[in-house]
């Protein structure tokens, strides 16, 4: 069965800590782990990193493989972006402003027009109509 070396959260509510483990691909997060080899501790200021590199390479030896989170910890640029509501409503309007540059206005096409106007925003909106207007 392949192994992961992987975060486990621990700590408490809006203050996460996190082991980094191995443990089998297959189990929970929090789960059963096989060996721990440091903690991170991003509430800190400035963020704690303690990771046993020995360990780290023994077991990336073994052909255990690594999330993108740990190797980013183990080179040193992981940067920790708490969940907040604010984050997905920011994602949310990249992907609108993304498939409206993708998208050309054409005459035929006044229901899709109608659907965007009414996730677009108020200054968006006036831009499209003075696009329509010329």
């Amino acid at each position: 069965m392949s192994v992961t070396i992987r975060l486990a959260r621990i700590g408490k509510r809006n203050a996460p800590a996190y082991k980094v483990v191995v443990a089998n691909t297959r189990d929970k997060r929090n789960g059963r782990f096989l060996d721990v080899l440091g903690h991170y501790n991003p509430s800190h200021t400035p963020p704690l990193l303690s990771i046993d590199k020995k360990k780290y390479k023994e077991w990336k030896g073994k052909g255990a493989l690594s999330t993108d989170a740990v190797e980013k910890l183990i080179a040193g640029k992981y940067e920790f972006v708490p969940y907040t509501r604010q984050n997905e409503e920011k994602k949310e309007k990249k992907e609108v402003e993304e498939t409206s540059d993708k998208k050309t206005p054409d005459s035929s096409d006044k229901e899709g027009e109608s659907q965007q106007e009414e996730v677009v925003e108020k200054p968006e909106k006036t831009e499209e109509a003075a696009k329509s207007e010329e």
